[in-house]
């Protein structure tokens, strides 16, 4: 085995910084891979506490609706209407305040919001792909991300998204999180729900227009629950959880982007995979652990009845 076999992990490494430093479009998807890994979590975190974890999916679904109906503008009807993504951003909000409005109309069956939601957004997003070219390579990007491609303008767009969404919660951390574990004591507190509801449903919906560019279409709601699944294992508390779902989340898009450039494989995919393979690796160290304190305690109580 040849010396240069021994340190290609290092060398391919050192390239992968490099190519940061010395790459405009490395340093763009680093940009976006951070702010959304930040930005996924932190929102999730919410949506698991409203027992909504398919929501993500839903509106992801939804979002490539209008994806889809933006290239069939620009395709076929060729309007300047600019990138897709504004469109798909409208859909997301859309999306997002459709369900909230089924889910207040279906007051016994909530969860009924969610099917007819995205399967409009299925149903939407197979015409007008059909309508607009088919399948392309940029249909392709949207359903598994593009990391790589994204534009200045895109990283202008995520970042106010990120500083608005920090001051939102900032200001007013302890109101939502009373409206989202309990919406009824949170109206007894006085608290206007309905206006949270409408202002948390138009964040969610736009951080995951965002994270399709990440993740795609298929895998955004891994982004966002995922991460938290796992800190829920080993949090404290609410706020303990939501700040190891965000560590947990950016050590994923870091190891994910490293590991794409290095292999050679998609970021998005292998963004998720690191998340998985955190959750199954908490999973296992927590399972383990509670086993050794099993024996400790089965060692102690035996101690204690061993006669003298």
């Amino acid at each position: 085995m040849m010396i240069e076999d021994v340190f290609e992990p290092l060398f391919l490494s050192m390239g992968f910084i490099r190519a940061i430093l010395e790459r405009t479009f490395m340093q763009r998807a680093l940009m976006t891979g951070v702010l959304i890994g930040f930005l996924a979590p932190l929102i999730g975190s919410f949506v698991v506490i409203k027992r909504l974890s398919m929501i993500a999916d839903t509106l992801s679904h939804f979002t490539l609706a209008g994806l889809s109906i933006g290239l069939f503008f620009i395709n076929i009807l060729a309007l300047p209407i600019g990138d897709p993504l504004y469109i798909g951003m409208i859909f997301a909000v859309t999306g997002a305040l459709l369900i909230e409005a089924l889910r207040n109309y279906y007051q016994n069956y909530k969860e009924i919001s969610m099917p007819i939601v995205i399967s409009l957004g299925t149903a939407l997003s197979a015409l007008f792909i059909s309508l607009s070219g088919g399948f392309t390579s940029t249909v392709y990007n949207y359903l598994f991300g593009s990391i790589l491609t994204v534009s200045q303008q895109f990283i202008y767009i995520i970042t106010a998204t990120t500083i608005i969404v920090i001051v939102l919660i900032a200001v007013f951390y302890k109101k939502i999180v009373i409206v989202s574990f309990d919406e009824s004591y949170a109206r007894l507190l006085g608290i206007n729900v309905n206006v949270f509801q409408f202002f948390t449903t138009i964040i969610l919906g736009l951080v995951i227009a965002l994270a399709i560019e990440t993740v795609g279409v298929l895998l955004v709601s891994s982004l966002m629950i995922i991460p938290v699944a796992a800190a829920m294992k080993v949090g404290r508390s609410f706020k303990n959880t939501l700040l190891i779902a965000i560590l947990f989340s950016e050590a994923s898009v870091l190891l994910g982007l490293w590991l794409s450039y290095v292999v050679g494989i998609p970021s998005g995919a292998t963004i998720v995979l690191f998340n998985i393979s955190i959750l199954l690796l908490v999973v296992i160290i927590k399972k383990l652990f509670s086993i050794q304190q099993t024996l400790k305690k089965d060692s102690s109580e035996n101690e204690k009845t061993k006669p003298i």
